[in-house]
């Protein structure tokens, strides 16, 4: 789907959702400064990330680069270097910041449902939050169904994978406490959007 660069809103989390274990190694790749050829060799010759086709590798190893390019290094080190808890916690920040869709999901529908001491996380409001955007967005371009149910999928897994729902199905609302090291990065750089859209 071909994305408008003035849309806020576009589906740039359909290559999957933290990918943390491949993060970990993008991650030692930039903070290594490897040139173009190593970071082809690593990744096209010895298929560091283990996917079946190449095609495949370089589109994950991109989409993981590009989220980790919005954060610093500092972020970079977290994530090669913490635990499963902070290196999911510090994808998790980037991916705020890289995806708008997913910020403004937490922000505005996944906030509403805890003020209002909701337990879960209905599917149909995800139908409603896309129409808010579309609405909101006159750049935004309609997600065909598939996109649209495979955006979701991703998002879903993507909190999930943090701790905000329970699991694919009951979607159980859950409190998710960042670590200090999180917090502290974010007030540090600025970054006020993320720190608002996690503050839920």
């Amino acid at each position: 789907m071909k994305q408008n660069k003035k849309a806020r809103y576009i589906a740039n989390v359909t290559a999957g959702a933290l990918l943390v274990p491949e993060s970990k190694k993008i991650a030692d790749l930039m903070l290594k400064e490897v040139s173009k050829e190593e970071w082809k060799r690593k990744i096209e010759e010895e298929n560091i990330l283990q996917r079946l086709s190449l095609s495949s590798s370089k589109r994950i190893a991109t989409f993981i680069k590009s989220r980790l390019q919005l954060m610093t290094n500092e972020l970079w080190a977290m994530i090669r270097d913490g635990d499963n808890i902070l290196a999911t916690q510090a994808n998790f920040v980037a991916a705020v910041k890289q995806s708008k869709l997913l910020g403004d999901y937490l922000d505005s529908i996944v906030r509403t449902q805890f003020k209002k001491m909701e337990d879960t996380l209905p599917l149909s409001l995800w139908d409603e939050y896309i129409a808010m955007c579309e609405k909101a967005d006159p750049y935004m371009e309609k997600f065909p169904p598939s996109s649209a149910e495979k955006v979701r999928g991703n998002m879903h897994k993507i909190l999930i994978e943090v701790g905000y729902l329970s699991n694919p199905y009951q979607r159980k609302l859950q409190k998710v406490e960042f670590l200090p090291e999180i917090i502290e990065y974010l007030k540090k750089n600025n970054e006020q959007y993320v720190l608002r859209c996690i503050s839920i």
